[in-house]
């Protein structure tokens, strides 16, 4: 016998057709929200990881300024001493030239020449005074200049005028400068060029 069915069977098949679908469906989302999360997860660990490798390199850059900072106060002192040291050194090496000035000055003044003032700035000496000729000013210039601890004598002004007893004598007044300089430094400076 002849079996006929007569139920909608492909009614039947496109419901089971469609629940396999949704049912595939639903996997494939749920597969895909799990691979979005595992995504998600990893991401936030990678992020977390190099925020935790920032924060590292933070504290170390921290820690390496705060040792510069030691660094350069110590330089700094450093520099701040030697500076003191170097002016003493000049100090030591400079005390004796006054005593010399004072020395040498007289020694190399010729008679007929007065000085009335003389004023020291830096190394630079100028001398104010009054010469019996003009002869006599050219005079204490070579003598200035034949001294070890002068240099560069060199005339500013020089005018004649009245004086002695009555006015009746013609005088020089000058203005002349020239360079103290220490015959010691000089030889250590030239002694370490040479060497």
């Amino acid at each position: 016998m002849t079996k006929i069915n007569l139920l909608p069977w492909r009614e039947a098949l496109r419901a089971e057709r469609q629940r396999n679908f949704i049912i595939s469906l639903g996997v494939a989302v749920m597969i895909a929200l799990a691979l979005v999360g595992a995504v998600h997860l990893y991401m936030e660990f990678l992020q977390e990881r190099q925020n935790q490798r920032n924060a590292y390199l933070e504290r170390e850059i921290a820690s390496v300024n705060k040792k510069l900072g030691k660094i350069r106060k110590l330089e700094a002192e450093r520099r701040a001493l030697l500076d003191r040291m170097n002016i003493i050194q000049r100090l030591q090496a400079t005390r004796p030239e006054i005593v010399h000035l004072f020395d040498e000055i007289p020694r190399r003044l010729p008679d007929g020449v007065y000085i009335k003032t003389m004023r020291q700035l830096g190394n630079t000496v100028t001398v104010n005074g009054v010469a019996q000729s003009n002869a006599r000013v050219s005079s204490f210039m070579r003598n200035l200049d034949r001294s070890e601890w002068f240099d560069n004598p060199r005339l500013e002004v020089i005018k004649t005028v009245a004086g002695g007893p009555g006015g009746r004598q013609r005088l020089a007044e000058f203005t002349l400068k020239f360079t103290q300089v220490n015959p010691g430094l000089s030889k250590d400076a030239d002694g370490e060029g040479n060497g």
